[in-house]
């Protein structure tokens, strides 16, 4: 049958997660970072993930499409009422060949400045003027190993967590970027959709300041691995 069905541009999408948090029906997941509709038949066609998405990555469309099955839709709800965790903090293992140990020198620290959450940060300090500002999800210096050499190294770096931390980055980094000369921002996230927030709140830092900046967002996969840059 022909009828109204949302479609997700995988392109636009960011990794948030939003949108399948507020499909209350199922029909969104989270594949390989990325929303995706996962079955049509779940799909109301209300749209209830359309005014959540911050990249306009959703939009209905009309075509060939199974049938809402509410009877599906609530038998897969009680088989998920049962404690559950984010994506993003389910337990894995990552297993790893060790490798041979080389003699090397120590490597130096790359950090040039303190505090470093950005919950603690100064709005206005000496080492902001000037700076190529890095924005990091607490993990990335965790889960990749080069982080000092390959982010922190000539930048001035703040840190949070989106999904511990309560509030919104977003007012204190505009008044970071606003009250300041920085000249670059690059935003470090991990992979999972809860990550989505640190990389939101910078975004909307860099438009509410109405200051124009280069700026780039680096995803890093929960093994190690830089999956976007």
């Amino acid at each position: 049958m022909i009828r109204r069905i949302i479609e997700i541009n995988e392109e636009k999408c960011n990794g948030c997660g939003l949108c399948a948090q507020a499909c209350h029906e199922g029909a969104i997941g989270m594949v390989n970072g990325k929303a995706k509709l996962l079955r049509d038949d779940y799909c109301d066609g209300l749209g209830d993930c359309l005014p959540v998405c911050p990249v306009d990555a959703i939009k209905f469309v009309e075509r060939e499409a199974a049938a809402y099955d509410e009877a599906a839709v609530l038998a897969n709800k009680e088989k998920k009422e049962q404690p559950c965790g984010c994506a993003g903090s389910m337990a894995k293992a990552i297993q790893r060949e060790e490798a041979a140990p080389v003699e090397r020198a120590p490597q130096q620290s790359q950090l040039r400045q303190w505090p470093v959450q950005i919950k603690l940060v100064p709005v206005k300090a000496p080492y902001f003027d000037g700076a190529n500002l890095l924005i990091a999800a607490d993990c990335t210096a965790y889960a990749y190993a080069n982080f000092h050499q390959e982010f922190i190294r000539g930048k001035i770096t703040v840190v949070g967590c989106p999904k511990l931390d309560a509030g919104d980055y977003s007012e204190k980094l505009t008044e970071i970027i606003r009250n300041n000369d920085i000249k670059s921002v690059t935003v470090v996230r991990m992979e999972v959709p809860c990550c989505g927030g640190i990389e939101r709140a910078a975004v909307t830092a860099l438009q509410n300041s109405g200051k124009f900046i280069p700026w780039q967002v680096v995803t890093i996969s929960v093994d190690g691995r830089i999956v976007e840059k």
